[in-house]
């Protein structure tokens, strides 16, 4: 059985490798230092395999890029050094494993024909977020296969449970795996440097340091992307797939060292790997805290849908509801997410049932199973799905956008027999144009079409931010 020995985060810059800084690498010589120390680490622990991810390999919005050339190479060149390069024997079978694992888990994930890459300009060859960490560790160790992996643009919860495929792919080997975690943290941090400064900056760098000194995964899984954004990293998605390879084990962190010269945040640091503890389980905690915050609309759009996919049939309204779950009437939508992302999202704007209740039920199950933008929710997903449960107030007419808030308001759109609506406080939905966009186009109509708009406020019921 193979296992993860430890793990390191590492950053990337060409400049610490002294041929390409030329006297310039001496900047950054407590992360030189630290680079040297994890090195030497890694030499005694005398891994078969190094994992590397990385954010300058090809990214890809929902397929993680994993190297599958025999043999893994480059160079500085890019940075005024060809002559220096490394080249390294891929782990294939580890690398199978892990796309086969990921494949499982409806995750895409595999390598890229040469035609491909050259029609789009990508490069097989190792990038220098690969190269950089690899440069210091050669220095001291060498014996030991690589496999190299891009971040994607999927979620932080599907990446994270990409690095749980990988985690299970090396306990199915014979290996024993440093895993190296590439990336740098912001690129913002001075007015001197050369991507500019944000106030977001520092404060980025300084929340994911302390998060990995606290092992507060739950906290890096939940980092906005506009603050990412603003802060311009690039580390943090390798970070995650990291932390997802070690869920389910004691981790010892331990932060040698973090600076911030040339305006960019470098931080290396060692996740000690411990025993196996279920309580480690990060997805599986963040699952169930999001269902013991479920209240009866929740809890009953949930019960709704896995009695329906597991046994077939649609449940009766249950004993012990609320009052106006069962006495009153109004539309309800039920939208579902997995890992972050959408999973199912159907309603009706007004009542169709006898009771709210009976409203829940019903759109639950078409929700998860008639929603034509994506298959059928199967058994073996349920438990990770999380819902909301929108109960629409009355509708009321409005004659301008003016009269709209994303946040407030959802919005109607209707043109003879086509109609359209839009849920208010959705994420990307950022002003009443888009708003009416997004619902014109789900109805069919044109911008051009005369249109009537309505307005409405809903009661949310959710056990998690949508």
């Amino acid at each position: 059985m193979g296992k993860i020995v430890s793990t390191y985060i590492f950053p990337h810059p060409p400049i610490i490798v002294p041929e390409v800084g030329k006297g310039e690498e001496n900047d950054a010589i407590n992360t030189i230092n630290a680079a040297i120390k994890a090195s030497k680490e890694i030499k005694s622990q005398k891994p078969t395999t190094i994992i590397v991810t990385t954010p300058h390999a090809p990214v890809f919005e929902d397929y993680v890029f994993v190297s599958d050339d025999k043999v893994l190479k480059g160079n500085f060149g890019k940075f005024g050094r060809k002559d220096v390069g490394l080249s390294f024997e891929n782990n294939l079978s580890l690398v199978k494993q892990i796309i086969s694992y990921a494949g499982n888990e409806g995750l895409s994930a595999g390598g890229i024909d040469r035609a491909t890459a050259a029609r789009y300009g990508l490069e097989n060859e190792l990038d220098h977020g690969a190269l950089v960490p690899l440069y210091f560790i050669t220095k001291e160790y060498s014996n030991f296969k690589l496999v190299h992996i891009s971040i994607s643009y999927l979620s932080m919860e599907e990446l994270y449970r990409f690095g749980m495929c990988i985690k299970k792919a090396v306990e199915d080997s014979d290996e024993d795996v440093v895993f190296v975690a590439s990336g740098d943290l912001s690129h913002k941090l001075t007015h001197e440097g050369p991507y500019g400064y944000s106030e977001h900056g520092s404060k980025f760098d300084e929340m994911v340091v302390d998060s990995i000194r606290e092992s507060n995964v739950q906290k890096l899984l939940g980092i906005d992307e506009e603050f990412c954004e603003s802060a311009a990293q690039c580390g943090l998605r390798s970070f995650v797939i990291m932390y997802g390879a070690l869920d389910g084990y004691e981790i010892k962190p331990e932060v040698y060292s973090y600076e911030g010269p040339f305006g960019v945040g470098y931080c290396i640091a060692k996740i000690g790997v411990g025993r196996e503890d279920n309580n480690r389980k990060v997805m599986d905690k963040r699952i169930e805290e999001i269902r013991k915050n479920e209240d009866e609309y929740v809890a009953l759009a949930r019960s709704s849908l896995e009695s329906f996919v597991r046994e077939g049939k649609m449940i009766e309204i249950p004993d012990g509801l609320p009052k106006e779950m069962k006495t009153d009437r109004a539309g309800v939508f039920v939208s579902i997410k997995k890992d972050g992302q959408l999973r199912g999202c159907i309603g009706t704007i007004v009542p169709t049932r006898e009771n709210i209740a009976g409203e829940i039920i019903y759109n639950a199950i078409s929700s998860g199973t008639e929603d034509p933008r994506f298959f059928p929710v199967e058994s073996s997903e349920l438990e990770s799905l999380v819902y909301s449960v929108d109960v629409l107030m009355k509708p009321e007419p409005i004659n301008s956008m003016h009269e709209l808030d994303v946040i407030k308001y959802g919005v109607i759109v209707r043109s003879g027999y086509r109609s359209g609506l839009l849920l208010p406080n959705l994420e990307g939905v950022n002003t009443p144009e888009e708003q009416v966009d997004i619902a014109l186009q789900k109805a069919g109509i044109r911008k051009n079409e005369e249109y009537s708009m309505q307005r409405f406020e809903v009661i949310r019921h959710s056990a998690y931010n949508v």
